[in-house]
């Protein structure tokens, strides 16, 4: 007995296969995809397949739908396949090289400048002894010992100086900060 369904895959209508059957291929490729665009995809691929193959399409009670949504799951899968391929190729790529804009560099050493000019100026208002310990010790890098040997007093005026020294500058820094007017 042949029915609508199996009338319509024989005579080699296939346009009114795929009007027929698209939506159902497509939410099931939606489903097993979660993506719009992919479910398009696979739509598109399963029934490039059904008419490559339209010969081999096996009815199940007169209807191909069956056969399409399972060959839909096989390119769901084939995409899915292929997209972690492309993914995993491209974290082992290696990225371009970032170009740095010169102008960021421009911008960056001309804060730099107007931020040392901002320390300097607090800076010259420490005490001398202070200044002293501060070029050595945090700008330069000497030691306390080292530092406490140079300028000729103990390690623990040296660090008693940079103490100091340090919360002044906090101190004369915040206050050169501009304030946000509400």
């Amino acid at each position: 007995m042949t029915t609508q369904h199996d009338s319509l895959w024989q005579t080699g209508d296939f346009g009114l296969v795929f009007d027929r059957y698209a939506r159902a291929v497509y939410n099931h490729a939606f489903r097993l995809t979660g993506s719009w665009s992919m479910a398009e995809d696979v739509t598109q691929a399963t029934f490039l397949t059904a008419w490559r193959r339209r010969a081999d399409v096996r009815l199940v009670d007169g209807s191909p739908l069956p056969w399409l949504l399972v060959t839909a799951g096989h390119q769901a899968r084939s995409e899915q396949r292929t997209l972690t391929r492309w993914r995993h190729r491209l974290l082992r790529a290696r990225p371009d090289p970032v170009v740095a804009d010169p102008a960021d560099d421009v911008a960056g050493r001309l804060d730099d400048e107007r931020r040392m000019r901002q320390v300097l100026t607090a800076v010259r208002r420490l005490p001398l002894a202070e200044r002293e310990a501060v070029a050595l010790c945090l700008w330069s890098g000497v030691s306390y010992p080292e530092a406490a040997a140079v300028l000729g007093v103990t390690e623990t005026a040296v660090r008693s100086r940079v103490s100091r020294a340090r919360s002044r500058l906090a101190r004369l820094l915040a206050e050169d900060q501009p304030t946000e007017e509400s």
